[in-house]
């Protein structure tokens, strides 16, 4: 096959996942899925993770446990205790997540980059002008999680938890066909603004869990919140939290994204780049030395 024919394959696949996970009535599909991946009738379990494991690259090599009571306890299953090694260096914040690393680097303008040639506004994102002008000039990294990944969420190091805020939204998919089509795709979905205070210097560090179609949920372990589009609830705050580094914050019930948000001063480490596999408790971003961060 030419490097020609491959592009316009390429293409025409993108834009059919692009029509199957989007051009639907989304809320109305990821009620439904919601309610099958729940199921734990031996039909429905056994055919819904049946279809699963033939579109996704599964390995379930690594779970804690081998048998599932359904789809969704296959989804958000736990790991094997040491599957994913915390780096120890105290100098350095980890992933928080298994992902393939999206859009990173500074923060500049106060934009930050969807897709290449497509920004949006930070400030719109988190849906708070002056947090998002504090991270000015900061560091950002955008990880995406495939519905095959391990789906649970971990402390990127020693921190409180100070506040945590849902913002209602749209369930777009978030893989990079419809990336690359839907301007501002993260500021238009359901999300979590998650922010923390790093023991090591008192540095504000921000996360920003992304909901996507289909399952859609986020589970927070700390804040006694489902943000969830199928559920009618107001935001939460919790506040003085503590994790230690690596220790599991909660979990999405599908497929999703965490936004990285870091003051001045922390920059990504070199394992880090646009395309790659990051793995939970893998190195992302060298803290910085010196502290800066809003009360």
């Amino acid at each position: 096959m030419t490097s020609r024919s491959l592009i316009a394959r390429t293409f025409r696949l993108e834009s059919l996942n692009f029509v199957l996970t989007n051009c639907f009535p989304r809320r109305l599909a990821t009620s439904l899925v919601g309610r099958i991946s729940k199921s734990e009738q031996p039909l429905v379990r056994g055919i819904s993770i049946g279809v699963w494991r033939f579109f996704c690259d599964l390995d379930l090599s690594e779970a804690k446990k081998t048998e599932f009571t359904s789809l969704r306890d296959c989804f958000i299953r736990e790991l094997k205790e040491g599957a994913r090694p915390i780096n120890p260096d105290p100098g350095i914040l980890t992933s928080p997540c298994d992902a393939i690393v999206g859009a990173c680097g500074t923060i500049e303008r106060g934009d930050l980059l969807q897709v290449k040639g497509s920004a949006y506004p930070l400030a719109e994102l988190l849906r708070d002008p002056e947090l998002a002008e504090f991270y000015r000039g900061g560091s950002y990294v955008t990880l995406r999680l495939t519905a095959a990944m391990y789906h649970r969420f971990h402390a990127p190091h020693d921190c409180h938890v100070e506040r945590v805020t849902h913002i209602w939204g749209d369930v777009w998919n978030v893989n990079p066909s419809t990336l690359a089509r839907v301007p501002k795709l993260f500021c238009k979905n359901e999300r979590a603004i998650i922010r923390t205070r790093l023991d090591a210097g008192g540095h504000l560090l921000t996360l920003v869990p992304v909901a996507a179609v289909l399952v859609a949920g986020i589970r927070l372990r700390f804040a006694d919140l489902v943000v969830n589009p199928r559920l009618s609830q107001p935001p939460a705050t919790a506040s003085d939290v503590h994790f230690r580094k690596g220790e599991e914050m909660g979990w999405f019930e599908h497929g999703s994204t965490i936004l990285l948000l870091a003051p001045q001063g922390f920059v990504l480490t070199d394992n880090v780049q646009t395309g790659t596999i990051i793995r939970m408790g893998q190195p992302l971003m060298r803290l910085a030395s010196s502290p800066a961060s809003p009360q």
